[in-house]
């Protein structure tokens, strides 16, 4: 560490000051950088998702997304299901390379803040991700029990990121899981019930996209956070607040 030029009055030997013993602190560069990590990775995999379903939308002859799920971009359901390419290749490379972004997020962010119900919350939606790529709509049950992992942990990980979350933004994180999270339930709750949805005026698709797309917005949200300034950590010597030399600093 880095002496200051002042000593003190007493004779006791001169102190470092308070940023350099910040910038010292042991395991604070290494933090930042794994925020910074994480938060690049869930970045680039909401953008991936977004560009990528897109994409395949825009090479599918005749795609309703108001009608049509979207798991149909990469097979429809079976008996009868229809795969048409290039659309199937791009959404089904899409998910596998999104959820090997989402599990590689939930490493960098457990070293970053070891809290474990936020690391497997993401990881849970990193693998949900990785198997809606690998088992396409065509493949039942394995392809519905991934896409609803897929959706209940993408809820999840907003609602608990706020954990996390050092900012008002904590606030809108517990808002869109909640929300996420509360469409999902009632659409299980209207479908038992043999009732239509409220929402139902927007297609089996645009219901869909309401619990998908808010859950992509917000890991795009979350890693600008994450790749944002850390918070200072360390603690704060009181007798740098008082200047060396000065009556009541002894």
């Amino acid at each position: 560490m880095t002496p200051t030029t002042d000593s003190r009055g007493d004779g006791s030997p001169p102190t470092e000051t308070r940023p350099e013993r910040i910038s010292e602190t042991p395991g604070a560069h290494d933090h930042r950088r794994e925020r910074f990590v994480a938060g690049a990775l869930l970045f680039a995999f909401g953008l991936l998702a977004f560009m990528g379903i897109i994409t395949a939308e825009a090479f599918y002859p005749g795609y309703n997304a108001g009608v049509q799920e979207i798991s149909d971009l990469g097979a429809t359901r079976p008996p009868n299901s229809v795969i048409l390419q290039p659309s199937a290749t791009i959404f089904n490379a899409t998910m596998i390379l999104s959820g090997l972004l989402v599990l590689g997020a939930s490493y960098f962010a457990h070293r970053a803040f070891r809290d474990r119900v936020v690391t497997a919350a993401v990881a849970a939606l990193g693998i949900g991700i990785l198997g809606v790529g690998i088992f396409d709509g065509s493949e039942a049950p394995m392809h519905g029990l991934f896409a609803l992992l897929t959706f209940f942990a993408g809820g999840v990980s907003a609602v608990v990121a706020a954990r996390v979350i050092e900012t008002p933004f904590r606030y809108l994180s517990v808002a869109v899981g909640g929300f996420v999270l509360a469409l999902l339930v009632s659409i299980f709750a209207f479908g038992l019930l043999g009732l239509p949805h409220p929402l139902s005026f927007l297609g089996a698709g645009g219901l869909e996209r309401y619990v998908a797309y808010p859950v992509l917005l917000w890991f795009i949200g979350f890693g600008g956070y994450l790749m944002g300034a850390a918070p200072e950590t360390g603690s704060v010597d009181p007798t740098d607040s008082a200047p060396a030399n000065t009556p009541g600093s002894r």
